[in-house]
């Protein structure tokens, strides 16, 4: 369970002040995975972080009884001067996971041979999404993520995070942030609409996508 407790998110810019989760109270329960739709700028990746919590909200509380992940393809945990294999060390170590074990995937999965001992600086956007990609199967959660899913290398190589992500979900419950209907439709059993600071929930995605369009015409 991932409960919000009157949680409220802004952010200063100059003199204008923009309230992205207004006193939002909400639970996303275990055995449902959602999908979360908004226009663009209504905040939707900022609900993600706070509810994995590499974003605090100023004021209210986020519990969560679940692991859960951080968002999907999420690199600004990453330190650019820093290995690709060191930070996931220190993410493994960060998680209460097997270091060897996470470091040995990632090193299979990601395919990025020698470039794994130098600095995430030196990635290009690809090499840095195969990293984080690979990183966030490694380690398993009860609940992941998902920040508009976008495939990740060549064909062959996303086939594998198809494969890979479809044995995850086999056990995981999912929190999927996109624009597309037909992947909120495939991934997810309940709804979610952001608008102007509020969450609608709704108990199924067809409801919730009837609401969101209505809101984008």
């Amino acid at each position: 369970m991932i409960q919000f407790n009157n949680v409220l998110k802004f952010y200063k810019r100059r003199r204008h002040v923009k309230v992205v989760l207004n006193h939002v109270s909400t639970v996303f329960e275990p055995g449902w995975s959602y999908g979360v739709l908004g226009v663009n700028g209504a905040g939707k990746s900022t609900l993600l972080r706070v509810a994995s919590g590499t974003e605090l909200p100023n004021s209210g509380r986020v519990r969560r009884t679940v692991r859960v992940s951080w968002p999907l393809g999420f690199v600004g945990g990453f330190h650019p001067l820093v290995s690709g294999r060191d930070n996931v060390k220190f993410v493994a170590r960060a998680y209460g996971a097997d270091v060897a074990k996470v470091c040995d995937f990632v090193e299979d999965f990601s395919e990025l041979g020698d470039y794994l001992e130098v600095p995430v600086s030196t990635y290009s956007t690809g090499m840095m999404a195969r990293l984080a990609f690979g990183l966030s199967m490694a380690i398993e959660f009860d609940c992941y993520l998902i920040d508009e899913i976008t495939g990740v290398g060549d064909v062959r190589f996303q086939k594998r995070c198809e494969d890979v992500f479809a044995a995850r979900r086999k056990n995981a419950d999912l929190i999927v942030v996109s624009h597309s209907m037909s992947t909120i439709k495939s991934y997810c059993t309940r709804g979610a609409v952001l608008v102007d600071g509020h969450l609608l929930m709704f108990e199924n995605v067809d409801k919730a996508v009837e609401v969101y369009s209505k809101l984008n015409r």
